[in-house]
């Protein structure tokens, strides 16, 4: 059921914001989380990046703001500088109408001084990060002990990056009535203790999903050496003509290495990590926001909280640690009903670690070779194509009445033809990779030397469930009609196995549900 924010209950000032920013409709988590949360209910809202969190927990917040007191009343702590920076601008949009409240961010990089000052007036409002907190708290510079609302945004972020004792000892100072908005995309044991420890009977919120990441991105893999990534980002750039990308490497060490090999092939990059000074990774996000830069190379962290609208392509360098931020990371394009693109470099010995991954996430992956000259060359011809149209459908002055005496001893044809060379699109590099050979997913190899396909499955059961090679064998045959001799290579995870069948063997699978041991099994493409 569809839930337009004018039949809210809430404030008129923010409707009108709301308004004014062109929304209608609550995403699936702000409807489940607005009519709970201004109830003044605790909440432990589930939901991934980019699904419209900051409205679920900051129009609540506004909603119990008493503009008549000088005191501080709502606080939301943020992994990152750049995530609380993003935070406070959406929750600024929100009271654009609501003059009466003060709203200040308070994170690591910027002058004290000017946080003093906003701190010392008590800002209804603070966004901010769990150790600029701590510090003033430490400092005696904040007073905690009138928040009453206090919102978690990314909590197993926060987690993550050893803000734990920050968390508690932040919610241990503040009002003893009070509100907890606990927003995670994924919940951790840590996450559920915080929660018995520090809520009161939360209502607990999930969007349900049948997959993890977006139905708008175009997810695509390509098999690539270790040795030969660097050279394929050229020909994945040059191919899509992306003007906004994001590159994710899983080290600083990596992400300036790309950076530096892109800027001496004449691409407009940049670097983001955590070893860049805060001014400059501000001034790096600004240029990429305002298409200064066309690719920003970065990791998790640094790029975490990122609001950069448009992004074309996300390529993932290397397939993060946690297949949580696999999902964080392609969540950057895509957004805002806008097609987007996924790319993700695989070494030929991860793509086990691939197909946990599309377990994971709920969907298949596709796999591409690497763009080849001739198809970067096509790409780039019918986008030139495409856009000489569209200049035609334009009027414009008679230029040629201005070179006549050029026509007088040129043809039309031999003009028309030098100026597109000018204009063309011509490969600038590729001399150093053509060595790349594209590697095919895996094939196994049957008795007789030959080549047999195979096709990979999941099933719902593992170690946990007791299984072993012999026991999943055994149940293949009687339960789904697969025999062995069809049936590759078996792995046994904790709770669920991949294996593969070949071809034949799967259009003899009787069923692709059964029972083992009382337990209903489930067979899924992988």
């Amino acid at each position: 059921m569809t839930i337009l924010f004018n039949e809210l209950p809430i404030l008129e000032e923010t409707k009108k914001a709301i308004d004014a920013l062109g929304f209608e409709e609550l995403t699936p988590i702000q409807a489940l989380a607005i009519p709970e949360a201004v109830k003044g209910i605790d909440i432990i809202g589930q939901a991934q990046t980019g699904t419209g969190k900051t409205f679920a927990f900051g129009i609540p917040m506004i909603e119990k703001i008493n503009t008549s007191l000088r005191e501080t009343q709502g606080l939301i702590l943020c992994p990152t500088r750049e995530l609380a920076t993003q935070v406070f601008k959406e929750i600024l949009k929100l009271v654009k109408f609501n003059k009466h409240i003060n709203v200040t961010l308070i994170v690591g990089g910027e002058s004290y001084e000017r946080q003093f000052k906003a701190l010392k007036s008590s800002p209804h409002i603070i966004i901010g990060t769990p150790g600029r907190m701590i510090d003033h708290m430490e400092r005696g510079t904040v007073d905690l002990s009138t928040v009453t609302t206090l919102a978690l945004d990314e909590a197993d972020e926060m987690l993550k990056m050893g803000f734990q004792e920050d968390m508690e000892n932040i919610m241990s100072h503040i009002a003893e009535e009070r509100q907890i908005l606990l927003f995670s995309a994924t919940m951790p044991t840590a996450i559920k203790k915080i929660a018995k420890i520090y809520q009161r009977d939360p209502q607990i919120l999930k969007v349900e999903s049948k997959t993890l990441t977006v139905d708008q991105i175009k997810q695509t893999y390509y098999i690539v050496k270790n040795t030969e990534k660097l050279a394929s980002l050229p020909r994945l750039l040059d191919y899509t003509q992306s003007k906004s990308t994001i590159i994710f490497s899983n080290t600083k060490a990596d992400v300036d290495r790309i950076t530096e090999y892109l800027l001496n092939n004449g691409y407009l990059a940049d670097a983001l990590h955590g070893d860049i000074k805060q001014r400059s990774r501000s001034d790096v996000m600004r240029r990429f926001r305002d298409r200064q830069i066309e690719i920003l190379v970065g990791t998790d962290v640094a790029a975490r909280g990122l609001d950069v609208n448009g992004v074309e392509l996300v390529i993932n360098y290397d397939l993060p640690y946690e297949k949580e931020v696999y999902v964080h990371r392609i969540g950057r394009t895509g957004r805002a009903g806008r097609t987007g693109l996924a790319y993700s470099l695989i070494s030929p010995r991860k793509q086990s670690q691939l197909r946990e991954l599309e377990f994971f996430i709920k969907a298949k992956i596709e796999y591409s070779d690497i763009p080849s000259i001739q198809d970067i060359k096509k790409a780039q011809l019918d986008a030139f194509k495409d856009g000489l149209k569209e200049k035609l459908n334009h009027d414009y002055s008679d230029h040629l009445k201005d070179i006549q005496d050029i026509l007088e001893d040129t043809s039309k044809e031999d003009l028309i033809n030098a100026l597109l060379h000018q204009v063309m699109p011509k490969p600038k590099y590729y001399d150093d990779i053509e060595s790349i050979n594209p590697r095919k997913p895996r094939e196994k190899s049957s008795r007789n030397g030959k080549k047999a396909k195979y096709q990979d499955f999941i099933i719902n059961i593992g170690s946990k469930d007791k299984m072993t090679p012999m026991k999943f064998l055994k149940m293949m045959d009687r339960t789904f009609n697969v025999y062995q001799k069809n049936i590759g290579d078996i792995k046994i995870d904790k709770v669920y196995t991949r294996f593969g069948i070949k071809q034949e063997g799967v259009s003899k699978m009787r069923f692709t549900k059964g029972r083992y041991e009382g337990k209903v099994v489930e067979i899924k493409n992988a």
